[in-house]
């Protein structure tokens, strides 16, 4: 292959406008051989510019994983050739050692890939190769071996011990990595301890879920401890400190202790905590505390006093220095290290942690928006040194006696101090509020909760520091958690929770102001009567705050309020929907992170079907809100390269619009939808099923009426029956033609031959669940009983057209007859007791394949009704709260049909059942 050619055209898809042409191309030519060689050939060429050999790795990378496995229940499917296997297999490892960071990180998941599909089976021998490169005197091999290994691992890593290869393969290479750590370990350079990090981070991938026995040998495993201790124990080179505090954070120094320290708290916390670890650890969680706990607190406490005496330590080690000692605390033998020193981490280590910082200071002034979005960002709180500290402190306050009553006299002495500053009030406050829990739940405190908040948090309200006041909203979040006795203290606590609402010109405040009055309206009822007078201003200036903040907590505080105060609202619904309407634009068409995005969107348009719900009964008001909400989901379905988190939300509004009428906008939705559906959206289709339910009952009129409409609904059952679906979409699918045939008796004699034919089609086809079949069933009885002159007439049709000897019809009764005991629940039972008092109802000349099977129906008939019988009981207990296994299977829910016709059939053949068993045996 040319490499020049192939380079050009990488290229090429870099820049605009010959991107899509160059993509074209290359994908004509991704199947010749030699294609993927000459990818890694052009990343490892220096002579190449680095944006070109970046998009030939990434193309790799891309390559196989779409095309590297090779599959049986795929044949034709494309599968990269088998000599490039080879070459790729040969020389990758030579590659991803010679090319730079940017290109190795492509490079690694494409080893992966090779690895996870390849291993053991069909490349035996990597295991050597990886040991080969690890035992060479040449040093340059050894990176080759340790990231060999590390895609191995990586590979692996989520596979149950009994069926993963890794371990086998751990027991051979792990020697090897250890005796070439002891080597580099030595080693302060970058590159050494970058190499030496991706050891302790693969060491940290093996025992993350288990701890085999060869990895508890007591020798080994106190190799690995002694190792971590070095790691952890390195001095960082003295230049490392002339960087800026978000750079250090990046450096391999400062990060392979950060993961050293997370494998030391991973083994602690899972298998060397004596009383909490599983049977087969109880042996070792012993061992490993009496021989490892002394060193590694000592080595922890090192680390925290550096912090305390202000040396720069990054987040995340603080983090993990905070986890390992939280779980100290709750052992007893680890406690007895700690607690001589519990004062000082709690005074010196987690008070700082808490306070407000000057960087938060900085971002609270320049830019709140931000400021918010990180307070409330539950996936920074994962890994955040605050919420560790946090936590630890509750569990010293909640498991060690005396240590809650010393906290408790510190955090007062610094609130009630004259020389704190707003920083440290700020911490105290926030060390009160983390363990209020525990402090008012006390004989000693509890009767002190009125007078602790109108000394010490009611007059920070008049504070003019902008972060003290939003600590103070913040607390009463948490105080609500503790049953008071005083209505002039919830009055005191929800006044000032809305004047900070309404009147703070902080928009921080006005946030926790917000959530503190949704935490007051779940502890106490009497909260709702004291915010009545002002719940239409409360809930106008939540809406500005959340235009302004995008912030999801904050709406599922509006979804609150409106679910409580709806008749005080309805005058200004239409202003709230609108608003809600416009932030969900503003999100969707925002560049923020997408995690964020997508959790504000979806939280907006959850609190709009709370309005459209708390109003279906209201015609006029959803005639207004109709128009507002079928806007934002346009602007769903018309942006679908991010609209499409969303899909799932918007369907449930669209069912909200069309569960008591469907206007002439909604027809046109239904087009959009289908639209939709028919561009990658086939994928919704069980998402789409409450709407079409909708559209085929409560708009059966125009329905039946308008033959355009019909074809959406048919075409798109049609298309989920006869592709490559899951099966319970293909289950829906069959619902909605059962529910169509059902609705439309005697209306739709055109449509009954092709919905029968689709679904005989999948009858032939294989089908795996036995919920399947009954549902296509279902879809043939439900015709019987729509008409079945009409439906036998269809299938001596069909029968010719396939030119096949053996009746459809007999074939279908027999099949029926014989999963009479697959049919669950009520509806689908009842469903089968008419179809077969149709057949019997027949007249003398009925078709030769019901003659045929007429001495089965009686039996089948007395099977379903006490499946009947026992589904009515199975009701009336879950009506009771009691499970029942009958529930598993019910498929009655809101698919249903129309019922009172079929009940009203099934109680005049109540009646006439003896007559009718007297008619068959006849036969």
């Amino acid at each position: 292959m040319d490499l020049d050619k192939l380079a050009n055209l990488l290229n090429a898809t870099l820049y605009q406008p010959h991107r899509s042409e160059a993509e074209e191309q290359l994908q004509r030519i991704h199947k010749i051989a030699g294609f993927g060689p000459a990818l890694l050939q052009i990343a490892v060429s220096s002579d190449i510019e680095m944006s070109t050999r970046q998009a030939s790795a990434i193309y790799l990378k891309n390559l196989m994983f779409q095309s590297w496995a090779t599959r049986e229940d795929e044949p034709n499917k494309f599968t990269v050739h088998e000599q490039d296997r080879s070459i790729l297999k040969d020389t990758i490892l030579d590659v991803i050692i010679q090319v730079p960071e940017l290109l190795r990180a492509q490079l690694f998941v494409c080893l992966v890939t090779m690895l996870k599909h390849d291993y053991p089976g069909r490349w035996p021998n990597v295991l050597e190769k990886f040991d080969a490169y690890l035992k060479s005197d040449n040093s340059s091999y050894w990176m080759a071996g340790i990231i060999g290994f590390s895609a191995l691992v990586k590979a692996f890593e989520y596979q149950k011990v009994e069926k993963s290869p890794v371990h086998g393969a751990v027991k051979v290479i792990l020697p090897s990595i250890y005796n070439v750590m002891l080597l580099i370990i030595g080693n302060s350079t970058a590159e050494s301890v970058e190499l030496q990090k991706i050891v302790i981070k693969t060491y940290y991938k093996i025992v993350q879920f288990t701890l085999t026995p060869d990895l508890m040998d007591r020798n080994t495993f106190t190799k690995w401890m002694e190792l971590l201790s070095v790691i952890v124990c390195n001095p960082v080179p003295e230049e490392v400190s002339r960087f800026e505090h978000s750079d250090i954070d990046q450096l391999p120094w400062w990060k392979i202790k950060k993961w050293a320290l997370h494998v030391m708290y991973r083994i602690f916390e899972r298998y060397g905590s004596p009383g909490s670890v599983a049977q087969e650890y109880q042996q070792f969680s012993i061992f490993y505390v009496k021989t490892f706990s002394a060193g590694f607190i000592e080595i922890i406490l090192r680390i925290l006093d550096q912090y305390r005496n202000n040396v720069y330590i990054p987040p995340r080690v603080v983090q993990m220095c905070m986890h390992y000692l939280n779980q100290c605390v709750t052992i007893g033998h680890t406690w007895k290290m700690i607690k001589p020193h519990i004062a000082a981490i709690i005074q010196d280590v987690i008070f700082p942690l808490m306070c407000h910082s000057e960087c938060d200071q900085e971002l609270w002034e320049t830019d709140p928006q931000e400021y918010i979005a990180q307070k409330f960002d539950v996936f920074e709180d994962l890994v955040s040194p605050v919420m560790a500290g946090q936590t630890m402190l509750h569990s010293a306050c909640k498991k060690r006696k005396d240590i809650l009553p010393k906290t408790v006299q510190f955090i007062i002495g610094v609130i009630t101090s004259n020389d704190a500053t707003s920083s440290q009030k700020d911490g105290a406050l926030y060390m009160l509020g983390s363990i209020a829990d525990i402090i008012f739940r006390k004989d000693m405190y509890k009767d002190q909760v009125g007078s602790m908040l109108y000394q010490h948090v009611f007059p920070v309200f008049q504070s003019p520091h902008g972060h003290l006041r939003a600590r103070a909203t913040w607390f009463i979040q948490h105080i609500c958690e503790i049953q008071i006795n005083n209505d002039k203290v919830w009055e005191d606590l929800t006044t000032l929770s809305y004047n900070a609402l309404l009147n703070d010109k902080d928009l921080p405040v006005k946030v926790q102001a917000g959530l503190a009055i949704q935490a007051l309206l779940l502890a106490e009822h009497k909260v709702e009567k004291i915010l009545l007078p002002k719940i239409k201003d409360i809930t106008l200036e939540l809406l500005k705050v959340v235009q302004e903040t995008e912030n999801d907590d904050i709406t599922c505080v509006v979804q609150k309020i409106i679910g409580i105060y709806f008749d005080t609202l309805a005058p200004i619904m239409v202003d709230i929907c609108q608003n809600l309407a416009k932030t969900f634009i503003q999100v969707l068409h925002s560049n923020g992170a997408n995690d964020r995005r997508e959790i504000a969107g979806m939280s907006i348009l959850s609190c709009l079907e709370t309005i459209l719900s708390v109003n279906d009964e209201q015609e006029q008001t959803m005639a207004a809100l109709e128009p507002i909400v079928t806007d934002v989901i346009i602007h769903v379905f018309n942006k679908p390269e991010v609209g499409i988190e969303y899909y799932e939300e918007v369907l449930n509004l669209v069912c909200d619009l069309t569960n008591q009428r469907v206007s002439p906008n909604m027809w046109k939705l239904l087009q959009v939808i289908y639209s939709v559906f028919q561009h990658n959206g086939i994928d919704y289709f069980v998402d789409m099923m409450p709407c079409l339910h909708n559209y085929v009952t409560v708009g059966m009129k125009t329905l039946i009426e308008n033959q355009n409409y019909m074809l959406i609904i048919f075409n798109m059952c049609k298309t989920v029956l006869s592709s490559q679906c899951t099966e319970d979409a293909e289950c829906h699918a069959a619902k909605l033609l059962e529910v169509l045939i059902l609705q439309c008796k005697g209306r739709i004699d055109n449509c009954i031959p092709s919905i029968v034919e689709i679904v005989l089609q999948r009858l032939v086809r294989e089908i795996k669940s036995s919920e399947l079949r009954a549902m296509c069933l279902q879809v043939i009885v439900a015709a019987i009983y729509y008409n079945p002159t009409l439906l036998f007439e269809t299938l001596d049709k069909l029968q010719m057209s396939m030119s096949t000897n053996e009746s459809i019809s007999a074939h279908f009764i027999r099949q029926w007859l014989q999963d009479t005991d697959c049919f669950f629940g009520i509806h689908d039972r009842k469903l089968c007791v008419m179809g077969l008092l149709t057949l019997m109802a027949l007249p003398p000349n009925r078709p030769i394949a019901v003659n045929e099977h007429a001495n089965q129906f009686v039996p089948s008939m007395l099977m379903l009704f006490d499946g009947l019988k026992r589904a009515y009981i199975s009701q009336e207990k879950r009506l009771e709260n009691v499970v029942s296994d009958e529930e598993e299977f019910d498929t009655e829910n809101e698919l249903g049909t129309d019922e009172d016709e079929i009940d009203q059939s099934l109680v005049f053949a109540s009646d006439r059942i003896p007559f009718i068993i007297t008619v068959v045996y006849s036969i």
